[in-house]
């Protein structure tokens, strides 16, 4: 049955975009650095009753509990820019060397438009970070990685005189081919994945490139559909169509999504929020230690997330919420740096509260106009020792 469409009420204003170490190899398997696929079977863990999940202990600190500080480096909507173009611009914080990291996670919008020679600039930009694992998902913009939406559009978007039907293959391939397994990029589909890196720490991530539909672009859902809670904790307001949801609290450390949640670095330049509220709602009941996202470039940005406990199901999911705080950036430390640093871990004057908090990021680096001037992101954590 076709969804229906969303009111006009429900759609977002928006204006179409104008496309104008280690020895260095990672395995799919085994190696240095590791990953594998979670059976869905293991990681649904469904709550006790529809309306409250359970669980929802903060996890401390405890002599058994053998933990590896982390440093994670997050990008976003680099739109086929690099470090390298701002290498004489001290104006901008993305130029090189961007700072070495534990993994680098990339959060969807590689490109313009989903061309071959796009992806191409895009891996040598990520050739060109110090990070052993680089963890790709694709964006609304990369749309020849999306099958169905480019058999249907893809050749009006990408002004082809004849289609190309055989570009989804060949870019999927590209992404998952050796040039990319050697500079230890993991591109990934949407669901749960569990990696080892090189520094002993292990940690769970689920992904998703999925935004509720926006200015006809690639991997589109309508806002009435939930993509990422299972169907007993769909609302009234909701269809379930989640053939991956997002786990309950504890199994997922790090969600990465390509759209962010509703109400969190998600305010465009008109001042509409255009986040997901099934996202959020599943983000509550997962409670990872860190969400980072991008897709609205305006966002940019981070937020230390403190979450209510007991919700009813059909509560608001921006309730779910019991304090947002902002993390105050430096602008010439950062330009500095290379990156906005922030520390969650043990070691912080602040650890973060696993359970009852999230650190919320929108690494988007262009800036609303397209401009490569916006920083990444560094965040030290505690992932569990392999």
């Amino acid at each position: 049955m076709r969804a229906p469409k969303p009111s006009q009420q429900t759609q977002p204003r928006c204006q179409r975009r104008r496309c104008i170490k280690s020895n260095g190899k990672l395995s799919w398997v085994a190696a240095t650095s590791s990953v594998r696929r979670i059976a869905r079977r293991k990681i649904i863990a469904y709550p006790t009753t529809p309306h409250t999940p359970t669980n929802f202990i903060p996890i401390t600190m405890s002599a058994s509990t053998a933990r590896i500080k982390t440093r994670i480096l997050i990008i976003s909507d680099t739109h086929s820019a690099s470090p390298l173009q701002n290498s004489e611009n001290d104006f901008t914080a993305f130029r090189p060397p961007l700072p070495k990291a534990d993994v680098l996670l990339h959060c969807g919008d590689l490109t313009m438009m989903g061309l071959m020679k796009e992806y191409k600039t895009a891996l040598k930009m990520l050739k060109s970070i110090d990070a052993p694992l680089k963890v790709v998902i694709p964006g609304n913009h990369d749309i020849s990685l999306d099958k169905d939406y480019y058999l249907r559009k893809g050749q009006d978007v990408q002004g082809l005189q004849e289609a190309d039907p055989d570009m989804p293959r060949r870019a999927r391939e590209f992404w998952r081919g050796e040039e990319a397994k050697e500079a230890g990029v993991a591109y990934l589909d949407e669901g749960s994945w569990e990696f080892t890196l090189d520094n002993g720490a292990k940690f769970t991530i689920y992904v998703s490139p999925y935004q509720p539909e926006f200015c006809d672009w690639a991997f589109p859902y309508w806002r009435i559909q939930d993509r990422y809670n299972p169907s007993d904790q769909t609302t009234r307001r909701g269809i379930p169509i989640a053939s991956n949801p997002i786990p309950d609290f504890p199994i997922i450390d790090i969600i990465m999504t390509h759209g962010p949640p509703m109400g969190i670095r998600d305010e465009t330049s008109t001042g509409e929020h255009v986040g997901c509220e099934h996202l959020l709602r599943a983000a509550w009941r997962c409670r990872p230690l860190l969400h980072c996202f991008g897709h609205i470039h305006e966002g940019w940005g981070a937020e230390r997330v403190k979450w209510k406990e007991g919700q009813e199901l059909e509560a608001q999911s921006e309730r779910n919420i019991e304090s947002k705080e902002r993390i105050e950036i430096d602008d010439e430390k950062m330009k500095a740096e290379r990156a906005a640093f922030v520390d969650i871990s043990e070691e912080s004057e602040r650890p973060l509260e696993r359970g009852s908090e999230t650190l919320m990021v929108n690494a988007s680096i262009m800036t609303s106009t397209y401009k490569p001037w916006q920083g990444p992101w560094v965040v030290d954590l505690d992932l569990e020792k392999q």
